[in-house]
């Protein structure tokens, strides 16, 4: 089992072509062609981290947040993210990250944050749009079935939870080959009517290249006929944030007690919603606030995220209740998520899976 072995089966669920744009998702230092040794998952990198990873013989460090953002112009001692980087590579660990990739997945980010809470019939707060392609490809008839499993086998065809989704209208399809031609049907020169299969998939544009490719190694045609037609649907796989429905009413004093004691925390922010009754719970791990009308238009109670600017909770002010439970306290839930997965993964190998046992959170709070 290599590391390549473990990005894949992590981009299986978090897609890397799902993150934004200006995200750095990915290997981040080191080698994907590793054998796997121990795995450490963690949400920041820091020296305590690597020093960890060295401890536990892991030749794998997961986090969730990249290590650098922007292009490095040099390596050099006494930087800490040189340090950082020299330490990986001379003790031959590779680092890699799921970032807004892990946000946008269901199951993901927000999704755990939402489980967390208790929260029932969680879905996305806000899909993601603008990430689709339909593919329509004209196939034989015999040829159908074929096509159709090669498209859906690279990743075409997936809404929601059903899979090998397609549609298909029999029509007639003409062509009249070349002397330089080799037709499949038929004989070249001549004109030639063929009843063929008009296939229609939606595909996600990150495994278009893919599907396409595996679509024309099957396709029985010299030249095959296909168009594709970006979309700006929703996509229902992906999305920003979760909303879902407390098991019972709370008041909004108890559903920030309800708050502290499931996420474990003491100290943080909010400002007082218009609801007596708090049901409908919005959250979005990490930064965002910028949801904010989202999660109102979507009738919620309450919104949880991190990193509310004191003109947003303004805007929320007699609204919603709005709280700030910390960007680190938003996010590290999901990490027990990520070893579940990779221990039934690796359920027969003798790779361990471990988790910081420590805080990467820079954030203290004083009391006096």
């Amino acid at each position: 089992m290599t590391i390549e072995n473990i990005t894949k089966y992590i981009e299986s669920w978090a897609p890397k072509g799902i993150a934004w744009d200006r995200d750095n998702v990915g290997l981040q230092v080191g080698a994907s062609q590793q054998k796997i040794k121990n795995i450490l998952l963690c949400l920041d990198v820091n020296k305590d981290v690597v020093e960890n990873a060295i401890k536990k013989k892991c030749n794998l460090i997961i986090s969730h947040h990249p290590l650098f953002f922007n292009p490095i112009k040099r390596i050099t001692s006494g930087d800490k993210i040189s340090d950082i980087i020299t330490s990986l590579i001379k003790n031959e660990i590779t680092l890699y990250s799921a970032h807004t990739n892990l946000d946008f997945t269901k199951d993901g980010v927000s999704f755990q944050l939402a489980k967390k809470l208790g929260l029932k019939s969680i879905k996305f707060l806000k899909n993601i749009s603008e990430t689709l392609t339909k593919l329509v490809v004209f196939v034989p008839i015999d040829y159908t079935e074929k096509v159709a499993e090669a498209i859906h086998s690279s990743g075409g065809g997936v809404i929601g939870e059903y899979t090998n989704c397609s549609f298909r209208i029999i029509g007639k399809g003409t062509f009249k080959g070349s002397d330089q031609s080799n037709p499949t049907i038929g004989e070249k020169g001549k004109l030639e009517f063929a009843d063929e299969v008009r296939l229609e998939v939606l595909v996600n544009n990150f495994d278009l290249p893919a599907v396409i490719s595996a679509m024309k190694k099957v396709h029985p045609y010299e030249e095959v006929a296909y168009d594709l037609y970006p979309l700006l649907n929703e996509n229902v796989n992906y999305g920003m944030g979760a909303i879902g429905i407390l098991e019972k009413d709370l008041t909004q004093k108890e559903f920030l007690v309800y708050v502290s004691e499931k996420l474990g925390i003491k100290n943080f922010r909010y400002t007082v919603g218009k609801n007596r009754n708090i049901k409908v719970v919005a959250v979005c791990g990490g930064s965002g606030s910028d949801l904010l009308n989202t999660v109102i238009q979507q009738k919620a109670d309450a919104f949880i995220t991190a990193d509310v600017k004191y003109h947003t909770f303004q805007d929320a002010e007699n609204r919603i209740l709005l709280i700030d439970a910390g960007h680190y306290e938003t996010e590290i839930f999901i990490l027990d998520e990520m070893k579940r997965r990779l221990k039934h993964f690796l359920s027969n190998s003798e790779t361990e899976i471990y988790k910081f046992n420590g805080s990467t959170n820079p954030i203290s709070f004083f009391n006096n």
